[in-house]
């Protein structure tokens, strides 16, 4: 692995939790919303990623491992999408709320801010640990520049 690869690998870094703040923000911005009927309910969004495998070869072009885990590095980090979460919603009896269904119910979203407010400290922090990262591979490369002076 090269240091240049530093960058690739926290710049995928940086984009998925890019993407994991936006969910959190797209959550948290639909926290109150309310619906007469389960089906239309926002539901709480949350990001799966996945790590990126790059094969490495050795210098004669053969794998030299049997074992695939042993052969592999990273190569960062993919958002593979966003799924919905399954858990259930939270009804409340409001009978004179407009969105009220025929018992006088409505449906409030799965969406428990304390966490989303947690996550996205978490993520902010991450991103924050891929900048930092590239700054340092930045800083490195810029010493090697001047070792020859």
């Amino acid at each position: 692995m090269s240091l240049a690869s530093v960058f690739n690998i926290a710049g995928t870094g940086m984009s998925a939790q890019t993407t994991r703040l936006n969910t959190i923000s797209s959550n948290i911005a639909n926290a109150e919303s309310v619906s007469s009927s389960v089906d239309q309910t926002y539901r709480a969004r949350h990001p799966v990623f996945a790590t990126m495998l790059q094969s490495s070869l050795s210098a004669s072009g053969d794998r030299g491992s049997l074992f695939a885990d042993e052969d592999q590095s990273g190569a960062g980090v993919q958002v593979l999408g966003v799924v919905e979460d399954q858990s259930s919603l939270t009804p409340r009896y409001e009978p004179n709320h407009p969105a009220a269904d025929e018992n006088g119910y409505v449906y409030y979203p799965n969406v428990n801010v304390m966490e989303e407010m947690a996550d996205m400290i978490s993520a902010s922090r991450a991103f924050q640990t891929n900048t930092e990262m590239m700054n340092t591979a930045k800083q490195m490369m810029q010493k090697v520049l001047t070792l020859g002076q």
